[in-house]
């Protein structure tokens, strides 16, 4: 149950954090569609769970010289794929893919910490 909870909180998260992105950036669209933002939101969700993980293990050694620089890039990459993936989310040129992984990143680790916070409570009780 906790896993399917997680997953929907994730799903729900990256689908705020892609409208967020929509509406700060103007070189991300989501075609102004609520079903085009919740797909990709389900999409760039799946690819982070199967796919970012490999990634992060294969540029190891790269994100070790680079300080973990090499990871920014595989994050932007699952913003690419997403892209490719799902008709009707864009995001036009490098510095809009740039700013909006800096910006799915920091609503991420918002959601991250306050849901690894409220898991951390329960189990107090």
């Amino acid at each position: 149950m906790r896993v399917l909870r997680w997953l929907a909180v994730s799903w729900v998260a990256n689908a705020i954090v892609l409208g967020v992105a929509a509406l700060v950036l103007s070189g991300v669209s989501v075609n102004g569609s609520a079903k085009t933002l919740f797909v990709s939101a389900a999409v760039f969700g799946v690819l982070n769970t199967f796919l970012k993980p490999v990634m992060r293990l294969l540029t190891a050694p790269l994100a070790l010289l680079t300080l973990g620089l090499a990871w920014f890039f595989v994050s932007m990459m699952m913003l690419w794929l997403t892209v490719i993936i799902v008709d009707g989310f864009s995001i036009d040129g490098f510095w809009q893919y740039v700013w909006a992984t800096v910006i799915v990143w920091a609503v991420n680790l918002v959601v991250d910490v306050w849901f690894r916070h409220e898991a951390l409570g329960r189990r107090k009780n």
